[in-house]
């Protein structure tokens, strides 16, 4: 009986990822960093009511082309549904997504939406 003496070759993902070519280096710029306060537009309670202004809230996490915000506050989405974890995720260039600004007098807050 002859024994097989050929090497075993075992391709790992590893071996795969290097052959990875990048015409660039990553952009490490980022508009947003975790741990960022920042406010942004969408539906929440505040007064008793369902509205629809800025929310304070905190970047819990920031991909390629996204950005996760959690809230203290029950947010919605558009479509009415609560979102049980109270994060809401935006792309990173979305207007409805801002570094907090100094808070507002109470003469100016009074262009938020009232949601029915």
């Amino acid at each position: 009986m002859l024994l097989d003496t050929r090497p075993i070759v075992i391709v790992t993902q590893e071996d795969n990822l290097a052959e990875l070519h990048f015409t660039s280096a990553p952009d490490r710029n980022e508009p947003y960093d975790v741990g960022e306060r920042v406010e942004v537009l969408c539906d929440h309670n505040q007064h008793g009511e369902r509205v629809h202004d800025w929310l304070e809230g905190v970047v819990v996490q920031v991909d390629a082309k996204m950005l996760a915000v959690q809230f203290q506050e029950n947010v919605y989405l558009t479509d009415g549904w609560m979102v049980p974890d109270h994060v809401l995720w935006y792309p990173k260039n979305s207007r409805s997504v801002r570094t907090m600004q100094t808070r507002r007098s109470k003469a100016r807050s009074s262009s938020r939406t009232r949601v029915k």
